[in-house]
């Protein structure tokens, strides 16, 4: 029973000892890691809405992973590294796409997301006064006539977090007739539900929605299977 008792101990004892070690590990790897913050690329969008528009926050730098330039956080000095937010509502953030790094001062592309969580088009939560301010974003930048505003299908999209791209049409679509599945509107009060019933009439599951003004006064909606950004804008400054 003795040697029986000894040989018990000294198992404990080692396990006791693997688990400190291990604990040790631990506390080491939050110690140096304390500052990191894992994001899945897909929610980046996502992470710059809810960490990075005020750069008062307590420890901004170290939560942002994409900081405002004028935060001066170290490290975060190059366009690609930092985010630009160009304007905050309650509701909404308007920024600049990453796109626009390096590129010429007249290239403008932009994004407005709403701050509360909304996937994307297929989301029932997603918001109708979004188009009215991005449009307002837009002509800040671009003249009406170029004005593009585009959300991706969800099978296009690299983000999960509803944005509208804030671009020039290409200009072979400018002031063009448009044909296809398309529906005019007088405003940008009712886009998604007008995009909704133009869906379900034309037996679209998947689509991404475009918004331009028309010839004939207020905006045309168009819907694609396809990529709108891709298909219809100067996405990039750089063919």
């Amino acid at each position: 029973m003795h040697i029986y008792f000894i040989n018990a101990l000294s198992h404990a004892y080692i396990q006791a000892s693997k688990c400190l070690r291990g604990l040790a590990v631990v506390v080491l790897c939050s110690c140096i890691f304390k500052n990191v913050h894992a994001v899945v690329s897909s929610d980046m969008l996502l992470h710059i809405v809810e960490q990075c528009t005020q750069t008062n926050r307590e420890d901004y730098c170290d939560k942002c992973l994409a900081p405002q330039a004028t935060a001066m956080c170290p490290g975060k000095a190059i366009c690609r590294a930092t985010s630009e937010i160009w304007r905050e509502t309650s509701d909404f953030v308007a920024m600049r796409d990453i796109k626009m790094c390096g590129c010429p001062a007249p290239f403008v592309h932009g994004l407005v997301l709403p701050k509360s969580r909304v996937t994307g088009v297929e989301d029932p939560k997603r918001p109708e006064a979004i188009w009215q301010f991005a449009w307002d974003m837009a002509t800040e930048r671009m003249s009406p006539h170029e004005i593009a505003l585009a959300v991706n299908p969800r099978t296009r999209r690299s983000q999960n977090q509803l944005h509208v791209h804030l671009v020039r049409l290409k200009p072979e679509f400018q002031g063009k007739n448009w044909e296809g599945v398309t529906v005019h509107t007088q405003n940008l009060t009712k886009v998604w539900e007008l995009a909704a019933g133009l869906a379900l009439a034309n037996a679209m599951q998947d689509y991404g929605v475009l918004v331009k003004s028309s010839n004939k006064g207020g905006y045309v909606i168009v819907l694609t299977a396809q990529s709108p950004e891709a298909l219809f804008t100067q996405a990039y400054c750089t063919p």
